[in-house]
């Protein structure tokens, strides 16, 4: 006879492996709507979505809680790429231009690489939750925590680091989003090199205003390892 506790044990790996594959569809279902994407725009439907991943529509919903999970776990995935096309600036040596430089190539790049993933994740922001903007909260976040780092060297006060980056991202975004759809003929490494030298004026500012002059091509002390994305 089966005890109780080995018919728990059982019930308990069978809602596990359960949980696994169920994870392991999502993600496969978020590749396929990647995928979906990319090849029909960025009003890909569900449909293209289903077709892509080679099941019918409804078995899309046993493993997402309606479009709106399914829409959040794009955005998701969306904000881990962007965040891992720019891993090479938390990881930078160098100096403030060499830093800037980086991330804007890598920024500039995903975009110009992902518009049509930018303007999905544009056109399906749900009541309070804001797909693009919750990628830019993350990069302002990982970036406030760099400014913080080279302020407390420079005896600056770190209140103004969180404005700072979010500024930066701020700048950064809007301008690329908008070259994006309309690039007037503008090449992405002269918009690159309009935003490279703006961001270096708008922290040469508050450096100088903190009483640090600081050469732009001045190899800086590394930081200490950020925390993983």
């Amino acid at each position: 006879m089966t005890s109780p506790s080995a018919t728990s044990r059982s019930g308990d790996g069978r809602a596990a492996r359960w949980a696994g594959q169920r994870e392991r569809r999502r993600r496969e279902f978020v590749e396929a709507a990647l995928r979906a994407i990319a090849e029909h725009g960025p009003r890909a439907s569900t449909a293209h979505i289903a077709e892509e991943a080679g099941v019918a529509r409804p078995q899309l919903y046993k493993h997402f809680d309606g479009a709106t999970d399914l829409n959040q776990a794009i955005a998701d995935e969306a904000a881990l790429l962007v965040t891992s096309a720019l891993r090479p600036v938390w990881e930078l040596r160098g100096s403030a231009m060499q830093l800037i430089t980086v991330a804007v190539d890598a920024h500039t790049g995903w975009l110009a690489e992902n518009g049509n993933l930018y303007r999905y994740l544009s056109l399906r922001s749900h009541g309070d939750r804001n797909a693009v903007a919750d990628v830019r909260t993350v990069i302002a976040r990982q970036l406030t925590q760099l400014f913080e780092h080279y302020m407390t060297m420079f005896g600056m006060d770190i209140r103004i680091a969180e404005s700072v980056a979010f500024g930066v991202v701020g700048l950064v975004d809007s301008c690329a989003a908008q070259w994006l759809e309309n690039p007037r003929g503008v090449p992405r490494t002269e918009l690159a090199a309009l935003l490279i030298r703006w961001i270096w004026r708008l922290l040469d500012d508050t450096l100088r205003a903190g009483g640090v002059e600081l050469d732009p091509h001045l190899t800086l002390p590394p930081p200490p390892p950020q925390p993983a994305l």
